[in-house]
């Protein structure tokens, strides 16, 4: 089984495809952040900032955004997309900083960072009273059934393709992580998740093409990945009714 540290640096190579069959971010979703600062921000650092789906949201609003990721490839995206906002290429764990942010936010990507220093990273990347936003949004079938075949479709070739919780909280928890590990955390008060809805239906085509920019697919060697996307495909309808609510979490630095 490949390593989280593997899996997080795959993306590279699907850079492109990452950009194009991703979901973005709502507007909303910056007016929750803001709103729950309560105060203005103008200096934020987004960990993990992949092509810049949420550097573009937050980056919009006037915010000064500094942009890291690991992987060279998906920087190189950003800066096309995203031209102008600085960018740093580094993982979570190595970054240094004399400067103290209003907002240090995640967006799909807390998970791939070390569970022991993450929040101690994370606070001296902080301004005191400053924001932590975390969010993401699993794209999966609102079909049931559907979603049992795709399942029976890639069995065997890999368990799942789903990230498990870092705390191993069960998915049926009111409290999700990070949040659980937010709410024990010393350095974070005033922990809030905030679900914002969303539906929406995708031909099966893009549906296959988004499992392409997914870890668990990009660790398969090529052919066995186009072999699991053909069986995928074959249990399909034309198009999938996708449930993409998207989970935030907040918390204010102490």
């Amino acid at each position: 089984m490949p390593g989280m540290g593997e899996r997080a640096l795959s993306f590279g190579q699907v850079a492109e495809s990452y950009e194009r069959y991703r979901l973005g971010y709502p507007a909303e979703l910056a007016d929750t952040v803001l709103a729950y600062a309560g105060k203005p921000v103008r200096a934020a650092l987004e960990i993990g900032a992949g092509t810049g789906k949420a550097t573009r949201l937050f980056a919009a609003r006037g915010i000064a955004v500094t942009a890291t990721d690991p992987d060279p490839a998906m920087l190189a995206e950003l800066r096309k997309r995203v031209p102008g906002v600085e960018t740093r290429e580094a993982a979570l764990e190595d970054l240094r900083s004399q400067r103290r942010h209003d907002l240090v936010y995640a967006a799909a990507a807390l998970h791939w960072t070390d569970e022991d220093r993450r929040w101690p990273r994370i606070a001296a990347l902080l301004a005191p009273g400053g924001t932590f936003a975390s969010f993401g949004s699993p794209a999966r079938p609102a079909d049931p059934v559907v979603a049992q075949a795709i399942q029976v479709a890639l069995a065997p070739f890999a368990e799942s393709d789903e990230i498990p919780s870092p705390d191993g909280t069960p998915a049926g928890d009111e409290l999700q992580w990070p949040g659980t590990e937010l709410d024990r955390s010393e350095l974070f008060a005033d922990v809030r998740q905030v679900v914002l809805a969303r539906r929406l239906t995708v031909p099966a085509g893009e549906y296959v093409a988004r499992l392409s920019t997914v870890s668990a697919y990009l660790m398969l060697p090529i052919p066995v990945r186009e072999r699991v996307f053909q069986r995928i495909r074959d249990v399909l309808p034309e198009t999938v009714e996708v449930v993409a609510d998207l989970t935030l979490h907040l918390a204010r630095r102490l």
